[in-house]
């Protein structure tokens, strides 16, 4: 033990704030760097930076046309970037492959179920395509903490839009991903629906877990630490 006031205890404290340096920068997950964007003869952005460490959730804001939906399609390799990079634990995501998209969740704007099939078996599509296997009592035990209890075996198109988007949404449930980014997901939510989406996140927050969630309505989290980015057009 090193007593304040030693001849060792100035060193000690030097030595202590470098590994708690090297700890916090180790800590750094995700890294976009110089990061720009052009979709067809039009900039949408550049010279975007940011960093994202364990539970970090960023809000993405802007006006309609300022490339929100392009971050997040770049960051989840369905849209190259005109210029810069993204590196995940220090490798440049494109070279990662599976390894990356196995540690990513997307949920766009629209929410992706077929009306054809029941909420159960999209969450059970939705889980074969990502290599995951879950039994029917775990995809009902999801459903249920969306508020589906009842409808699990009713076709999607059945179902109201907010309905439809609490499906989505216990994909989120399901995953076991770090980072999760999310394309105006309060979209045709009521207040409940809301309430339901922060306390995923925040969960997910606790966990380790990282957000990146595009939206115009400010969603304030009680656990984590919350960042904004606003784009320009």
């Amino acid at each position: 033990m090193v007593k304040l006031g030693s001849p060792n205890a100035f060193h000690w404290k030097l030595q202590y704030n470098e590994i708690e340096s090297q700890v916090e920068a180790q800590q750094t997950i995700l890294d976009v760097v110089n990061l720009g964007c052009v979709r067809g003869d039009r900039r949408v952005f550049r010279g975007v930076n940011f960093s994202l460490k364990p539970g970090t959730y960023l809000q993405l804001t802007g006006p309609n046309g300022s490339g929100k939906t392009s971050l997040l399609r770049i960051l989840c390799c369905l849209l190259p970037p005109e210029e810069g990079r993204v590196e995940w634990q220090g490798a440049e995501i494109h070279s990662l492959g599976e390894d990356y998209f196995a540690d990513v969740t997307y949920l766009g704007h629209r929410h992706g179920v077929k009306d054809e099939l029941t909420a159960e078996e999209n969450l059970q599509i939705t889980a074969g395509v990502n290599g995951i296997e879950f039994d029917k009592n775990a995809i009902r035990a999801a459903l249920g903490k969306v508020g589906l209890t009842g409808r699990e075996s009713l076709a999607t198109r059945l179902l109201s839009e907010g309905q439809r988007r609490r499906v989505s949404l216990a994909r989120l449930i399901l995953s076991n991903t770090k980072l999760w980014l999310l394309d105006e997901i309060l979209t045709s939510l009521d207040t409940a629906s809301v309430s339901l989406v922060r306390s995923l996140i925040e969960e997910h927050l606790t966990g380790g877990g990282m957000a990146i969630v595009a939206t115009h309505q400010q969603l304030t989290l009680n656990a984590g630490h919350t960042d904004r980015l606003e784009l320009q057009t």
